[in-house]
């Protein structure tokens, strides 16, 4: 499947990525500093898309092979469904948004929410990997 493709290409440049920053982990205001700013901007490039491409195509795709029907039904009620099949958990994906939009905007009063969200992610993005893995493996 095409989306997965993708998808595991975005978990191999993250997993570059985190090889780089893992190094000044954890990330303070000091350590921002010498940290390459094309490696954060890499990174939550990368992990936006691999969570806008989860929840956009490739679980929709996976509940439609497993037949259950997608058609006019809204994204939460996917995620039920998903839940129930073991594929995701609705409140871990529910933070994982949370940080994804502390990425969308540039404010730089904010600078100390962006660097408690690249912590995050960098302790916790294996389960967004998890996740990507489990809606390949499962669909029957």
């Amino acid at each position: 499947m095409l989306y997965l493709k993708e998808a595991f290409l975005h978990i191999e440049r993250l997993n570059n990525i985190l090889a780089y920053l893992k190094k000044f982990y954890p990330i303070t205001n000091e350590k921002i500093d010498v940290i390459d700013a094309n490696y954060l901007d890499a990174f939550a490039y990368r992990f936006a898309k691999l969570q806008d491409l989860l929840g956009a195509k490739i679980f929709r795709v996976y509940l439609e092979v497993n037949n259950f029907p997608v058609q006019d039904k809204n994204f939460l009620t996917l995620l039920k469904e998903l839940q129930k099949e073991g594929i995701v958990d609705i409140d871990k994906w529910a933070e994982f948004r949370g940080v994804r939009n502390t990425f969308a905007h540039d404010y730089p009063y904010e600078e100390s929410q962006k660097i408690e969200a690249i912590n995050y992610l960098i302790q916790n993005i294996n389960y967004l990997f998890e996740v990507a893995k489990k809606s390949r493996i499962n669909v029957r």
